[in-house]
C-alpha cells in the first residue's frame, strides 16, 4: 500500500515545491521582497517530498546501502516529517499573526522540531536493526523497548502537531474573509484529522505488543489514513496560492488588453498635448498596472487641455449619431465622449471655440480608479483617431 500511495503524494509535494521555487529565488536575490510564509511553505513541500521519496521501498534499500545502516531511511524520512510539521505551523503563524510574533513563534517551532529529531536519532541508535524491513518496520520492532520509546516520541509529536493544525485551521477558516484561504484551511483541518488514523494505528501497535494483540490487519489503513490526510493537507496549503496565481494571471491579461485598447486614444491625445506625458512608457516595462493607470490620468489631463475646443455643435451631432436603442446609457456617454475628443483634436488646429461645451461624461459617476478605467476603455473602443488634415477633414458640426 505504501508504494502505491507514496508516489502520488510525492508528485503533489514535488509540484508544490516547483510552484513555489520562484518565491525561493526571489527571497535569495531580493531579501527585502521575501515572504516568510511562502518560503516556509516551499520548504514544507520540499521536506514532504523527501519523506515520501526516502520511504519508497527501492529508495529505502539504496539509502541503507549508502549509509551502511539497516533501516536508516526510517529516521531520515520521519525527521523530514518533523520538519514539515514545524514549517506548517510556521506558515500558519505568518498567516494569522503579526510579523514579529510569527517570527518569534517560528524560531521556537523549528527549535522544537530539531530537538525532537535529535532525540529520535539517539533512540534509533539504541536499536539493533539487523535486517531491512521497508514494509513492516513498525510491526517487526514493536516489541523492542528502545523502539517503543522512539515510536512514542515520534507519534506523540505527530499527534500533537496534527491536532494543533486541525484546531488552528478550523478556527481561523471562519474568520478569514478570503474564500480560497478559508477553504484551504478547512481542507488542512480535515486532512489533519484523517492522519490521526495513522498515528492511532501506530500507537496501537505498541499496546498490542504489550497486551498480546496484533494490528497487522490494520497496517494498510495506517498508510491510507496517513497519505490521504497528508495529501489533503498539502492541497489545502496550495489552494490559496494557486488561486492567487490564477487571479494574478487573469488580472495581468486583462490589464494588458485594457492597456492596448487605451493605447490608440492615449497616443492621439498625447501627440496633441505632449505636456500631459510625464515619462514615456518603457517598451519593456513589466509594471503594466502602473502604466495603465498613468494612461488614465494622462487621458483625463488631455481632456482638460482640450476643453476649450469642444464645439457645442460637435456634441449635438455626436448625440444624434449615438442614440441607437441597443446601446446602454454608459456606452452612449462613452461613444459621445469619444466623438467629442476626436472633434476637439480637429478643432484644435483652428483654435478655441467661443462657448465650449462640456463633455458628455462630465456628470458620470466614476468614484474609483477601477470604474474610471472601465469608462475610458469604453471611450477608447468608440474612438477613431482623426487624420489631422484640416483641408480634408473637419470636426463634426464645425465649418472650416
Amino acid at each position: 500500500m505504501k508504494d502505491i500511495l507514496h508516489p502520488l503524494c510525492l508528485v503533489i509535494a514535488g509540484a508544490g515545491f516547483l510552484l513555489l521555487l520562484r518565491d525561493l529565488r526571489t527571497a535569495w536575490r531580493r531579501p527585502e521582497d521575501r515572504d516568510p510564509a511562502l518560503v516556509a511553505l516551499a520548504f514544507t513541500y520540499l521536506f514532504s517530498a523527501l519523506s515520501y521519496a526516502v520511504s519508497l521501498t527501492w529508495v529505502w534499500v539504496r539509502v541503507d546501502g549508502v549509509f551502511g545502516v539497516p533501516n536508516i531511511a526510517v529516521p531520515l524520512a520521519q525527521g523530514c516529517v518533523m520538519l514539515v510539521f514545524g514549517l506548517q505551523a510556521t506558515v500558519l503563524a505568518f498567516w494569522t499573526k503579526r510579523p514579529e510574533q510569527a517570527a518569534r513563534r517560528a524560531r521556537w517551532l523549528m527549535a522544537g522540531a530539531i530537538s525532537v529529531i535529535v532525540m529520535m536519532a539517539v533512540l534509533f541508535a539504541l536499536l539493533t536493526p539487523v535486517s531491512q524491513r521497508p514494509t513492516d518496520f513498525t510491526l517487526y520492532y514493536a516489541h523492542d523497548r528502545a523502539f517503543q520509546a522512539y515510536l512514542l516520541l515520534y507519534m506523540g509529536m505527530y499527534t500533537v502537531a496534527e491536532v494543533y493544525l486541525a484546531r488552528v485551521c478550523w478556527k481561523y477558516a471562519g474568520e478569514i474573509k478570503d474564500p480560497w484561504i478559508g477553504a484551504g484551511l478547512r481542507l488542512i483541518a480535515v486532512g489533519a484529522v484523517i492522519t490521526l488514523g495513522y498515528s492511532g494505528i501506530r500507537l496501537c501497535a505498541i499496546l498490542g505488543a504489550e497486551f498480546g494483540f496484533s494490528v497487522r490487519p490494520a497496517e494498510p489503513y495506517a498508510w491510507i489514513c496517513g497519505d490521504i490526510g497528508a495529501t489533503l493537507t498539502q492541497i489545502g496549503y496550495l489552494m490559496p496560492i494557486m488561486a492567487a496565481r490564477l487571479t494574478g494571471a487573469r488580472r495581468g491579461r486583462r490589464e494588458r488588453r485594457q492597456y492596448q485598447r487605451l493605447e490608440q486614444l492615449w497616443r492621439a491625445v498625447s501627440a496633441a498635448e505632449p505636456s500631459i506625458v510625464f515619462v514615456e512608457p518603457a517598451k519593456d516595462s513589466r509594471d503594466v498596472s502602473f502604466d495603465l493607470y498613468r494612461h488614465v490620468v494622462e487621458i483625463r489631463d488631455a481632456q482638460i487641455e482640450l476643453r476649450p475646443y469642444l464645439s457645442p455643435a460637435a456634441r449635438a451631432l455626436a448625440e444624434s449619431r449615438r442614440t441607437a436603442w441597443w446601446r446602454s446609457s454608459k456606452h452612449r456617454v462613452a461613444a459621445v465622449t469619444a466623438d467629442q475628443i476626436r472633434a476637439a483634436l480637429l478643432q484644435r488646429q483652428r483654435g478655441p471655440v467661443s462657448d465650449p461645451a462640456s463633455y458628455a461624461d462630465a456628470a458620470l459617476d466614476t468614484p474609483t480608479p477601477q470604474k474610471e478605467l472601465h469608462h475610458l476603455v469604453r471611450v477608447a473602443r468608440h474612438f477613431t483617431p482623426p487624420s489631422m488634415k484640416p483641408e480634408t477633414e473637419c470636426a463634426p458640426g464645425v465649418r472650416a
